[in-house]
């Protein structure tokens, strides 16, 4: 996590021959760089469990087998004849507990460490290389934890925010605007990494009210936009919202969660915000809400918004939250020919021999012509906030506004249905049928970020039960259950369980309010940390 303030940080890093998906309580190697570091997570440490630090810059010393005593500070000083490399011994020190040769941390430091010069480079080599060194030399439990190298090599490394910037990115978008707010400014710190290079306008805006109104100009001026926000700065874009509602004016809106109310914990992760996002702005016009899992998941989301977006004239969002926007993933790559690219956009040549353009024009679908201002010869393009005609202007009529409800609402939701996914099944085979033999004993239901966890607690009780979960990633408007009896599934299982990031359970409230389905039993965490697999685990257990 990020921290504002300052203050203790950490960060977790899982290495296995196999995927793995969600975080662990369990330790098995404590990099400690401060007395604090001990202090707090210590009680995690496995049974096997080692401990690096150094005994002089903390000026205490641990007795016991769990601990080494690596004098990272002092090898600094003599390898890189600086205390700021005490970063690059530690690493190279871990590598060495490891057993694994530090030639690919080699590599990334010379990248990383490009524009300092070769000096520099090499003294960071040297302190990796001695911290290896003195680990291999003095650490006789460090066979324990020795990984075989795989061979493949190449791997992707992402987090859930740059995936949804890389899917903005090669969607199309031209435009981001917002105001940073932790935790969804990665966003737009990816995007402006990009600008140059790729011809984005990038801009950081005095407030979120700007924000959205920014990215609605931009759309309405004809490319495609985007703002980001957390739910503190998405209160703010409210009255946008309905106004992008209200003049169909395409818009892809990014709210990455984090607790609250107010400020609330603004480093830490929650799922509170669903209904909020499902409920905001003033009347009633139609959105679609995607809630990705993995950023894998949110690269191909977020092209999906594009799609909709554009297509419907919709607010499509983005539901992310602080744990899957800063986690970062391994992958072998996205396969760009999944992405999906359809310019919806009218300009000169597209209305060559149209008499008479009208931007909200009544038809079949709901969907009306959508002209680039400027780029449509000798038509107008108008709209306006307050209620309108088919060509844009101001109406008082009941008739019209009765009309065009049902245009912007009631004929476009059946639509959007139909555009949605069903959710993710994963775990025994499973029959639709709902006398079906193989249907789970315990299922698991959940969305956005809860995927990973899910999944990996599937693995761990697949041995001595028949377990499944369903994941919930396009989930609104919800998919129809035609394709996918989802619903047979949750009202045939043993026993139904939705997982959540909040109190009050509500992904459990959508479906009943949407299907009639109430889950009997639910799992709920909202002290601002993710679900651990362990944890979930032992969750399960009581419930049964």
């Amino acid at each position: 996590m990020s921290r504002v303030r300052g203050g203790h940080n950490y960060y977790q890093v899982r290495i296995s021959d196999r995927k793995v998906t969600a975080s662990r309580e369990k330790v098995d190697v404590l990099v400690a760089l401060d007395l604090e570091s001990i202090e707090r997570h210590r009680a995690s440490l496995g049974e096997k469990g080692l401990v690096l630090y150094d005994s002089e810059s903390l000026k205490k010393s641990f007795e016991g087998p769990e601990f080494l005593d690596v004098p990272l500070t002092k090898i600094a000083l003599e390898s890189g004849k600086q205390r700021v490399m005490t970063n690059s011994v530690a690493l190279g020190a871990v590598h060495g507990v490891l057993g694994v040769e530090p030639d690919t941390l080699g590599e990334i430091l010379k990248e990383a460490f490009a524009k300092k010069g070769e000096g520099i480079i090499e003294k960071n080599l040297a302190c990796v290389r001695a911290g290896y060194d003195y680990v291999r030399e003095h650490c006789k439990r460090c066979e324990a934890f020795e990984l075989s190298v795989p061979g493949e090599k190449g791997f992707m490394l992402i987090n859930g925010l740059q995936a949804i910037g890389l899917g903005a990115l090669l969607s199309g978008c031209k435009f981001y605007s917002a105001y940073p707010m932790t935790p969804s400014t990665g966003i737009m710190n990816f995007l402006a990494s990009k600008a140059e290079q790729y011809g984005i306008i990038v801009e950081q805006a005095e407030d979120e009210l700007a924000a959205i109104n920014m990215a609605l100009g931009a759309s309405f001026a004809g490319v495609r936009a985007m703002t980001g926000t957390s739910g503190g700065g998405f209160a703010l874009m409210n009255e946008g919202l309905s106004l992008a509602a209200m003049t169909e004016t395409p818009l892809v809106l990014a709210e990455v969660q984090r607790p609250g109310p107010a400020t609330g914990l603004p480093t830490r992760t929650e799922q509170a915000d669903l209904l909020f996002v499902l409920h905001a702005g003033h009347g009633e016009f139609p959105r679609v809400i995607y809630a990705p899992g993995t950023p894998k998941q949110a690269f191909y989301l977020t092209n999906k918004a594009f799609e909709l977006a554009e297509k419907y004239q919709v607010p499509v969002f983005i539901l992310a939250d602080q744990y899957l926007g800063d986690t970062q993933w391994t992958y072998g790559g996205f396969d760009p020919e999944k992405l999906i690219y359809n310019d919806y956009r009218l300009r000169d040549k597209d209305l060559e021999g149209v008499l008479e353009y009208k931007r909200h024009t009544f038809t079949g679908s709901g969907i009306s012509p959508l002209a680039v201002p400027g780029e449509c010869g000798r038509h107008l393009v108008v709209t306006d906030s307050d209620e309108h005609d088919e060509e844009g202007h101001i109406i008082e009529d009941a008739e019209t506004r009765v009309l065009m409800m049902q245009k912007r609402l009631l004929k476009k939701l059946p639509l959007l249905r139909r555009e949605m996914e069903g959710p993710l099944y994963y775990g025994i085979r499973c029959s639709e049928n709902p006398g079906g033999s193989e249907l789970p004993e315990i299922l698991l239901a959940g969305f956005g970020s809860t995927y990973g966890v899910m999944k990996e607690v599937v693995d761990m009780l697949s041995k001595d039960r028949k377990i499944a979960m369903l994941h919930f990633s396009e989930i609104y408007p919800l998919p129809e259950p035609e394709g996918f009896d989802f619903l047979a599934i949750l009202k045939n299982a043993g026993l139904a369980i939705c997982v959540e990031n909040n109190a009050t359970g509500q992904f459990a409230k959508l479906l009943r309010a949407e299907t009639g389905f109430e889950f009997t039993c639910q799992i709920n965490r909202y002290d601002g940390r993710p679900f651990t697999a362990e944890k979930l685990v032992e969750e399960i257990h009581a419930l049964l």
